[in-house]
This record gives C-alpha cells, sequence and structure tokens, in this order.
C-alpha cells in the first residue's frame, strides 16, 4: 500500500454543543448523525451504525441495479433489509434482498454473489487500517 493512496471519498464531520448529533458533509451532501435518546441523543438522524448499514445497502443495491441493466434483466424492485449483531466472535450484518421481476433460479445465484462483491461489502470484509491523527485546531 502506498504511503499517501488517492483518496476514494472524503467526509467531515463536526460536532459541537448538541449532545451527539453530527454534521457530516461530503462534497454538496450533508447527513446528520445522532444517538437515539435512550442513549441520551436527540434522535435528529441515524446512529453511526445504522450509517454504516445505509452505506452497505445503498452500495450493495446500486450494484445490483448496475449489473441488471447491463444484463436487460426485467427487474421492478429490489428491497434490501440488514440488520447488524454483536455475537460472541465479533459482528454480523444479516442482508436480506428481495428483488420483484422476471428472474430464474440462475439469475438469482449470480445476484447473490453480485451483492457479496459491491465495493463496500469487500472493504468490510477486507483488511481495513485506520489512520487516526489528533490535532489540537
Amino acid at each position: 500500500m502506498s504511503d499517501n493512496p488517492e483518496a476514494l471519498a472524503t467526509v467531515r464531520a463536526i460536532i459541537t454543543h448538541t449532545q451527539y448529533q453530527t454534521i457530516v458533509t461530503s462534497g454538496k451532501h450533508t447527513v446528520i448523525a445522532d444517538e437515539p435518546e435512550d442513549l441520551e441523543g436527540g434522535d435528529t438522524g441515524m446512529s453511526p451504525n445504522e450509517l454504516l448499514l445505509a452505506s452497505l445497502s445503498s452500495c450493495t443495491a446500486i450494484t445490483l441495479q448496475m449489473y441488471i441493466k447491463r444484463k436487460m434483466w426485467v427487474v421492478d424492485d429490489i428491497t434490501l433489509d440488514l440488520s447488524l449483531h454483536q455475537t460472541e466472535t465479533g459482528i454480523l450484518i444479516k442482508t436480506d434482498i428481495k428483488v420483484k421481476g422476471q428472474l430464474n433460479d440462475e439469475q438469482i445465484k449470480r445476484l447473490t454473489y453480485i451483492a457479496d462483491v459491491c465495493p463496500v461489502h469487500k472493504m468490510l470484509v477486507g483488511e481495513i487500517v485506520i489512520a487516526t491523527n489528533l490535532v489540537k485546531a
């Protein structure tokens, strides 16, 4: 790995005096992250865990749609339901995908494979190195 690889994406997160509410921006887009009220947050946005699932689910959906479009298969919609679980050995993400369309068993099998090779999925199951640098502003 290069010492200074080009960034695939960048975000900025800012938290001020509103407990746990974090404003996350990337380019011209903004999302709010927060904790639910039972964890003393304001519940003004998705939790960090929910944002992780949102990233995986949207990447999977987009990857499936790109593949389906390229193959010119007849699909009306794709619904993904994800859940995050703490297990004795680590983290488990369960993904249920429902595809409404005219697909045979072989196409369903292929789409199951394609779902597991979206870029975010590959990042999450691969080796991730997080280099944290704290500086005084």
